[in-house]
């Protein structure tokens, strides 16, 4: 959700852990002090903060239980766990079985980096309905995100032109152009976020983690997560092998790729994901209003793009539906095959000139509210994503690297190639080419993958149950479309994973649901 992670914010990204602060598979942390004896205040939630997306105040979920919220404090920097300290947000809804039942907390991460998981869980709180029997559903925004002291860059009125630039330069002027304005939105990131850039990598919010399940009451940390969140999943194993309870991985990062290898990934995800749409849509019985042929639709989706380079057309006035804002809601909607319909009607319209349905898709990659507000997903995507990655490419680079994404894809490799730039006048160095998540010990780990999701390839499932360890990672496939497996609904996926979660139950590895 910026750049690239317009379309890597639910998805890809690199992380490390903290270079030299623990020898890997080493239980041992820093000392938190009174921090690991605090009690945690749950109230009513309130609605949630700009930062957070804005909004209503969570609804009761079905049965009347009430979403309770909570602030932890954190030290501010790790290395120094006496010193300052952060506010982490918590949201949690009781378990709501028999006591006697209850196995703890079950700690939620839905990705991003940057996304909130105080706004999500509510948002998706019927859909673990079966898991709330025996769990504390809990989940929380990560350091940098939301309430938990939110990393702020530019304006509102700032990122509606930074969503609007041409992030596909073709001459030398664009390129000077799009750097010159990635330095300008890393700039002021600095300037206005200097003492919490630092520490929010993603070793930070393990070791948030960490934390959480001591003030949870919990000896063990049963984990949920999802996109990034396995990412941070696995960081955590890696760190605290030993206190890893039941834990489930859904649309999984590829933990040993580079960002450039990421990035080239997502390139032939998005791609595959776009076909997929096209021969859905061409194979029906009526007549698909986008293209006669697979082929056909595709072309006619880069002529598009081709043609808003050079003449946007009306989006949601006062803004115009760039090609930028374009590939981004076709993106979005390639998340979900239930948005599919949306993107049909998309391309429909913005065909005759109207470009609202592919600028609502865009806002909504983007974090931004029907009132021009954005929250601050982006700035917390861009933050933690440089702070973990290491490696800095600037343009000459990409350029030598175009024709391997144009490769990947027609559509969206350009797109995410150039995107590679972001980092590169980063104000905080970043730690290490991808993270490392090898964890011997850890109790078995739940790894799922989707073999048509775009963000996350499937191909990074496999990679993590092996980079995890054996006997550690245990990779289940789901037959599907999509971005994650669990909230497909799929009776055979879902079974797998309420079996491990709720009954201890490890599935055989290797197990495929279609």
């Amino acid at each position: 959700m910026v750049t690239p992670s317009r379309l890597r914010a639910a998805a890809l990204t690199t992380s490390v852990v903290l270079l030299g602060a623990l020898l890997a598979g080493c239980d041992s942390s820093p000392s938190t002090g009174d921090l690991t004896k605090q009690k945690l205040t749950w109230k009513d939630c309130p609605a949630p903060s700009e930062a957070e997306g804005g909004g209503t105040a969570p609804s009761p979920l079905p049965g009347g239980a009430e979403w309770q919220c909570a602030t932890m404090r954190a030290p501010l920097d790790w290395a120094k766990p006496k010193g300052d300290t952060i506010g982490i947000a918590l949201i949690r809804a009781k378990a709501s079985g028999p006591a006697s039942e209850r196995i703890g907390s079950l700690v939620f991460n839905f990705g991003g980096p940057g996304g909130s998981g105080v706004t999500t869980l509510p948002a998706f709180g019927e859909d673990y309905a079966a898991l709330r029997t025996r769990y504390d559903l809990v989940s929380f925004d990560p350091r940098g995100v939301g309430r938990s002291d939110p990393v702020t860059c530019e304006s509102n009125a700032q990122l509606d032109t930074y969503f609007q630039q041409d992030a596909t330069p073709d001459t030398t002027a664009e390129e000077k152009q799009l750097v010159a304005r990635t330095r300008k939105f890393n700039d002021a990131c600095e300037r206005n976020s200097k003492k919490v850039l630092p520490h929010v990598r993603t070793t930070d919010a393990a070791r948030d983690m960490d934390l959480m399940r001591q003030v949870l009451g919990d000896s063990k940390l049963h984990y949920f997560g999802i996109s990034y969140g396995t990412e941070l999943g696995g960081v955590y194993a890696h760190l605290f092998p030993k206190r890893v309870g039941r834990a489930v991985f859904d649309a999984v990062v590829d933990p040993t790729q580079t960002p450039e290898q990421g990035a080239l990934g997502q390139a032939r995800g998005f791609q595959l994901a776009l076909d997929n749409f096209a021969d859905d849509c061409t194979s029906k019985i009526e007549d698909c209003p986008v293209g006669d042929t697979p082929e056909d639709v595709k072309d006619r989706i880069a002529a598009l793009l081709k043609s808003l380079e050079k003449q946007p057309i009306p989006g949601l006035p006062p803004r115009k539906l760039t090609q930028t804002a374009a590939t981004n809601g076709i993106a979005q909607s390639l998340y979900s095959k239930d948005f599919w319909e949306y993107l049909t009607e998309g391309l429909e319209d913005a065909y005759e000139g109207d470009g609202r349905i592919l600028m609502l898709l865009s806002d909504s990659m983007n974090g931004r509210g029907e009132n021009g507000e954005y929250s601050n997903i982006t700035a917390a995507n861009i933050a933690i994503n440089c702070a973990d990655e290491k490696p800095r490419y600037d343009a000459a680079y990409v350029r030598g690297k175009l024709s391997d994404f144009r490769a990947a894809s027609p559509v969206f490799g350009d797109y995410l190639a150039w995107g590679m730039v972001g980092c590169t006048d980063w104000a905080v160095p970043g730690a290490a080419d991808h993270p490392d998540v090898h964890a011997p010990g850890s109790a078995p780990i739940l790894v799922v993958g989707n073999t048509g999701d775009p963000a996350t390839p499937y191909e990074g499932a496999r990679a993590m149950a092996d980079a995890l360890g054996e006997g550690v990672g245990v990779e289940l496939t789901y037959k599907g479309q999509g971005h994650g497996a669990y909230d497909s609904k799929n009776r055979c996926v879902q079974g797998a994973v309420n079996g491990y979660l709720l009954n201890g139950a490890v599935p055989k590895a290797n197990t495929v649901c279609s």
